[in-house]
């Protein structure tokens, strides 16, 4: 007790210890509740009332009246591929990131494997990667011809550690490729330490963090290359499509070029003739109806962002005292998360053994979306066995390292594997609401915290 009051965390460790009548006869103002006394002490799961029924900030959002008019123009206009649209957003989405360049590209997936093969990436190398993240950064090592290599994980940041990614360098090593994961940055600092102590190139996959920063720096602008997703559900969408931003004047050249059929940077877009290719390419280009899309969301970006930003420090304030519950770290140097996703791990001895997937249906039945993440198999799935089975793997490596048992062993990320079991994550649409739909979620997960034993009891009857 401190002047006759109790902490959040005292309070709610008595509570699992008496229950809530042991506090009250105290006298103590139970503070905890003060945003959520009408909560019913029954949770959901257990046929009592939610704490939340009404929903969540949609997403995407449009606007009609002042959204539709450039995406209508440009319907009408019939140029519908890459032309002054796409370039306007292309300078838009630069000066946002504070990059000289950027390139346009149908997807994220696109814009990793573009921009690794421009830095030569290919076979032979060996790319140092999370393996927390989705499987589009590692199959775009893999598009290259390049081989994966998984450095563990900060559990307290869900980022890549740097010092793994220092202990898995080897004599094939050629770059890093650090996934700014959630909206959370990594640890750019010390990542180009050592990228630059062992000449290495460096793609940083940005594709859930549009305007994190480190040092007031965006993030995607400390490697060779930044890499963005406008996928639906991103915190920028196009409903489908990338971007890649840099400083290098040539990279972003070989960019452009390899995007259109390998023609020169500039040439127009379009007919059967015009400029010669001048190198191998392919066809990523991005359409002028998108590029429209992306011009009215980025409207919004910065204020969305600002948005998301309060609403997670507000929340992670509410839920960190909580037994039980971890949230997120942030690193020193990190001046702005943007939370494409807002997580927190999860421990269940502190909830009674209540297991995760129980947590999970039961905080979903008082009206919180939420779900567990990502399964901790992404560096020991069968996509790698099929890879390395492929013909040019089995002329690109010696057998050894296609050894797919002996590939697992070697790429083991044991602090990945207990990320996976505890994490759970938040949709970043709902930090987009009030105050008020942040306190129900902390009401949510106090009141299942109260009733982690009963819920336990019925969920084992049940199985």
């Amino acid at each position: 007790m401190k002047n006759g009051n109790y902490t959040r965390r005292e309070f709610i460790k008595r509570q699992s210890m008496g229950g809530l009548g042991a506090v009250l006869a105290t006298g103590v103002a139970p503070t905890l509740f003060a945003n959520s006394a009408k909560v019913s002490e029954t949770p959901a799961v257990l046929g009592g009332p939610p704490v939340r029924t009404k929903g969540w900030s949609r997403w995407p959002i449009w606007e009609p009246a002042a959204d539709e008019k450039q995406v209508l123009a440009v319907l009408r206009s019939g140029v519908w591929s890459r032309a002054a649209v796409v370039s306007e957003f292309e300078k838009k989405w630069a000066a946002t990131i504070g990059a000289k360049r950027c390139l346009a590209v149908v997807n994220g997936t696109n814009a990793l494997i573009t921009s690794l093969k421009q830095l030569d990436i290919g076979g032979g190398d060996e790319v140092i990667v999370t393996p927390y993240t989705w499987i589009a950064t590692v199959q775009a090592i893999l598009q290259t011809g390049a081989m994966p290599v998984f450095a563990d994980v900060d559990p307290e940041t869900f980022q890549i550690d740097p010092e793994q990614v220092a202990a898995k360098i080897t004599p094939r090593t050629r770059a890093i490729l650090p996934v700014h994961i959630l909206g959370l940055p990594a640890d750019m600092v010390r990542i180009m330490q050592i990228a630059r102590k062992h000449n290495l190139v460096v793609v940083e996959d940005c594709c859930q963090a549009w305007l994190a920063e480190i040092n007031h720096k965006k993030v995607g602008t400390f490697g060779n290359a930044g890499c963005f997703s406008f996928q639906n559900s991103k915190n920028i969408t196009t409903g489908e499509g990338g971007a890649i931003v840099s400083d290098d004047e040539k990279f972003m050249d070989r960019c452009y070029s390899y995007h259109n059929f390998g023609r020169q940077a500039g040439a127009a877009i379009g007919g059967v003739t015009g400029s010669p290719c001048i190198m191998l390419g392919t066809k990523l280009r991005f359409t002028e109806y998108q590029a429209a899309i992306g011009l009215a969301q980025l409207q919004r970006l910065e204020e969305q962002t600002a948005t998301r930003v309060e609403n997670a420090a507000y929340l992670r304030s509410k839920i960190k005292e909580i037994p039980g519950i971890l949230p997120y770290r942030l690193y020193d140097n990190v001046t702005r998360a943007v939370f494409h996703l807002f997580p927190f791990r999860y421990q269940k001895e502190q909830f009674q053994g209540l297991s995760r997937a129980a947590f999970l249906e039961a905080l979903k039945a008082e009206g919180i979306p939420c779900s567990e993440g990502y399964t901790s198999d992404l560096n020991k799935s069968l996509y790698l066995k099929d890879a390395f089975q492929s013909k040019n793997f089995r002329l690109m490596y010696p057998k050894e390292m296609l050894d797919f048992d002996s590939y697992v062993e070697r790429n083991r990320c044991p602090k990945n594997d207990q990320l996976c079991e505890e994490a759970v994550w938040l949709s970043q649409n709902m930090l987009l609401g009030t105050k008020s739909d942040m306190d129900d979620i902390a009401a949510a997960i106090e009141k299942i915290h109260r009733a982690a034993g009963k819920i336990r009891a019925q969920t084992s009857q049940k199985a």
